[in-house]
Order: structure tokens, then C-alpha cells, then sequence
């Protein structure tokens, strides 16, 4: 059973791990290298449970030491009692949710590991937003993704932010980052995948005409917002496709566009 702690000074050492978290620079190189992530509110915090990712502790606010209460009683981790106004004071924001949970990383798998298994991969090339990483992975968990690989300055899926949007997803697709871009994309190829590059060139295929969900392995390859894939990505393709668009739009939101092409990938396929 955890220890249920109350907390009243904002610089007890106790809570190091909620320190500054609208500290975006701060906390994007201090929890990979501590090997901690932040999890926000109930729902995302059993989810991380659930998926066996280990508890270092709670900060709690006192009308939710009842709502997780099983969770608390279940795990050896400490469970920090603040207020709502000293909460603010450590993190830097109001905690809406009143839960927060410091949870440890695990070993990143390396990208071969998951392709073997896999038969439709996402892959990101520089997508830094937050947000947009988070809407990816609840996107790819929905509509039966198999993995998510990673340019190596792609932004950390397990970043609060990108925790809270996917509700959790980022729990639920095993990803990897590929060492070097974009010669990494050569191990995908390598491993029996057509490259699919999704652009909004009218070069592109549309995603009817490509068909993807007929090929036996597809890696469908996103690009920031606004930029998108680079040039050298592009040119490491094996096919550019692209979503017909209507009225004049050029393109769509990379998180959009991203469950558009999902669904043509994947449909077809049995979800689970």
C-alpha cells in the first residue's frame, strides 16, 4: 500500500518530479535523461499502469485521494496530498484534473524488433508539436496501426502534452526512433515495406488509386506541419499519395490527415 503524504511547502524535494512542467525546453531534456514521463488525470494514469510502465509517485489533490484509491492501494509508490493552490505553485499551471502520476520509461525498442511483427507502420519525420504527435498515436491506435517510427528529431511521445491528446494512445503503439534520417528508411524497405510518402503534391497518387490497403506491408510517411516531408524524404519513397481534396483546400492538419490515410491503409484489415 502506498504511503498517502501531505504536502504544504511548494519546494519540498519531495516533489522534484512536477516541478515546471509549462517548462516545455526544461522538461523535454530533463525527463528523458531522468527516465520519467508525467501522466495526467485518471483515465491516462490507469492507462499507464495498465500498460506496466512503474509508478515513482502521485500529487493529488484531496477530493481525488478517493477516486484513486484502488490505485493508490495497489502500489508501493508515495501519493503526494496538495492543494489545488500549492499544486499550481510546483507545476506552473491549474491541474484541471487534480491527478498527476510520475511514471518511469522503459527501454525504447529498437526499430527491427517491431518490424517484424508489423504490417503497417507509421512514420514521422520532424513533427515537433506536441499536440500533433499526441493526435497521431489515439489516430493510429483507433484505426489499427501496428507502430510508430520516428525521425530522430521528432518530438517525445510521452511528453505530457502528447500523453494527455491521445489519451493514452502513446501506451498502446509500440514505437521506435530510427537512428539516422532518412538512411534509416532503408532497414523499413529492407524489411519487406512499401514506403508510402503522403503529400498533398498533385504528383501524388491519390490514396483510392494507390490502394494501400491491398499492399502486404505499408509505412506511411508524415511530415510536420506545414513543411512536411523534406525533399530527401520524399525522394526515399517508393510511392507519394496524397487525400483528394475538395473547395479549394490544399491540404489538412497533419493529425487529420493522418486518420484519413490510417483508414485507407488499414481498411479492410481485422481491428482488435
Amino acid at each position: 500500500m502506498a504511503d498517502l503524504i501531505t504536502i504544504e511547502n511548494p519546494d519540498d524535494p519531495r516533489l522534484r518530479d512536477y516541478t515546471g512542467l509549462t517548462d516545455v525546453e526544461l522538461r523535454r531534456k530533463r525527463e528523458p535523461a531522468e527516465g520519467l514521463f508525467i501522466a495526467e488525470g485518471e483515465k491516462v494514469i490507469r492507462r499507464a499502469k495498465d500498460a506496466g510502465y512503474e509508478m515513482r509517485s502521485m500529487l493529488l489533490s484531496a477530493k481525488w485521494v478517493d477516486v484513486m484509491r484502488d490505485v493508490i492501494d495497489e502500489l508501493p509508490a508515495p501519493v503526494y496530498a496538495v492543494s489545488p493552490e500549492l499544486a499550481e505553485q510546483v507545476t506552473g499551471y491549474h491541474v484541471h484534473r487534480g491527478a498527476l502520476a510520475s511514471m518511469q520509461r522503459k527501454p525504447l525498442p529498437a526499430a527491427e524488433e517491431l518490424l517484424r511483427s508489423a504490417r503497417r507502420v507509421v512514420v514521422m519525420e520532424s513533427v515537433n508539436d506536441h499536440t500533433n504527435i499526441g493526435a497521431i498515436f489515439r489516430s493510429a491506435a483507433a484505426l489499427g496501426m501496428d507502430a510508430v517510427l520516428l525521425s530522430p528529431d521528432c518530438a517525445d511521445p510521452l511528453y505530457r502534452r502528447s500523453v494527455k491528446v491521445s489519451m493514452g494512445a502513446v501506451f498502446s503503439v509500440p514505437y521506435a526512433r530510427l537512428d539516422t534520417w532518412p538512411k534509416g528508411l532503408e532497414s523499413v524497405r529492407d524489411a519487406g515495406f512499401t514506403l508510402l510518402a503522403l503529400t498533398p503534391d498533385e504528383k501524388a497518387k491519390s490514396l483510392d488509386e494507390a490502394a494501400p490497403h491491398r499492399m502486404d506491408r505499408v509505412a506511411l510517411m508524415l511530415g510536420a506541419e506545414g513543411d512536411g516531408l523534406s525533399t530527401k524524404a520524399l525522394m526515399a519513397a517508393d510511392e507519394w499519395v496524397r487525400i483528394p481534396m475538395a473547395h479549394g483546400v490544399d491540404s489538412l492538419n497533419v493529425g487529420a490527415a493522418a486518420a484519413v490515410a490510417f483508414y485507407a491503409v488499414t481498411t479492410g484489415r481485422p481491428q482488435g
